[in-house]
């Protein structure tokens, strides 16, 4: 007696099988980073925990689909150009630059100084910049950095609000020093970080380039979470004329009307604060002598 098979098991089987393949595909995916920037196959398979014949697998099917490329040697792959372009174009639609480009402009007219934003990505801080032609206002041009938590302002104020577990998973990923100011050591980190929450303000000095120093704050979505940063950076000396705690609470100011623009409510309730849209925040007026 042949046994029915029902095609509804049967499709919701499939629908799983698929879904299982591309969180594998993601865990590929997620093993390159800044710091390991090419791996082999065997590499892969030791980070994902995967059968080597499955990575074997997944990788040529993502190489076909462009999101990972192989070097010449045929024995190590990268991130793939198309992974950038969807990159690219998810940053630049985000709702926070939209919202952010009056605040960012106005903070820098206020100041003086460059004004950066970033997105806090999970382990590190991903900014996109654009330039442009002052001449030729429609020619744009996009590029997409990634900088370490521990070393920058934005890095610091952004990591400083996020849970403790996620702190730790970035802290063991490693901490380089790239001057003689860069804290290097976890538990110096930690109580870096204290002192930012209880502040509500980083400062990067010189501890990631040694000429630069900023100052940042957190920026937080609707729900009140901390997923962005804005900062702003300049030469040492020409920072000093500004008073820390002066250009500080500028940050810190429109840190906040962004985090408001983007509908975040302190004072509400957290189910309230969820279900609320961005309030018409205008950005504030600039001074005559900026």
């Amino acid at each position: 007696m042949l046994q029915q098979i029902n095609p509804m098991t049967g499709e919701a089987e499939e629908k799983g099988q698929n879904v299982k393949s591309l969180f594998k595909m993601l865990d590929v995916l997620e093993c390159f980073s800044s710091i390991d920037p090419e791996l082999s196959v065997l590499q892969i398979a030791q980070r994902t925990g995967l059968p080597r014949t499955t990575v074997h697998r997944l990788v040529d099917s993502l190489r076909a689909v462009g999101f990972l490329e192989q070097e010449a040697s045929r024995e190590n792959y990268r991130l793939g150009l198309r992974l950038f372009g969807l990159g690219n174009t998810a940053l630049t639609n985000m709702p926070l630059h939209r919202e952010a480009a009056p605040f960012v402009d106005t903070l820098h007219k206020l100041t003086g100084e460059m004004v950066h934003l970033y997105v806090f990505e999970g382990s590190q801080m991903v900014f996109v910049e654009r330039s442009f032609d002052r001449a030729r206002p429609n020619n744009v041009f996009t590029t997409v950095e990634a900088s370490p938590c521990h070393s920058t302002g934005v890095g610091k104020a952004a990591l400083a609000f996020q849970p403790p577990a996620v702190i730790e998973r970035v802290m063991a990923l490693g901490m380089q020093r790239f001057t003689r100011n860069t804290i290097v050591s976890p538990e110096a980190l930690r109580q870096e970080l204290a002192a930012i929450r209880a502040r509500g303000y980083a400062i990067d000095d010189c501890e990631h380039e040694p000429d630069l120093r900023c100052v940042a704050a957190p920026v937080r979505n609707s729900a009140g979470r901390v997923f962005a940063a804005i900062s702003v950076t300049g030469n040492t000396r020409r920072m000093e004329q500004h008073p820390t705690e002066d250009l500080a609470a500028l940050v810190v100011s429109h840190a906040r009307q962004i985090s408001a623009q983007l509908g975040y409510q302190p004072d509400a309730p957290a189910r309230k604060r969820r279900r609320a849209g961005p309030r018409p925040i205008l950005p504030p007026a600039v001074s005559a002598g900026a």
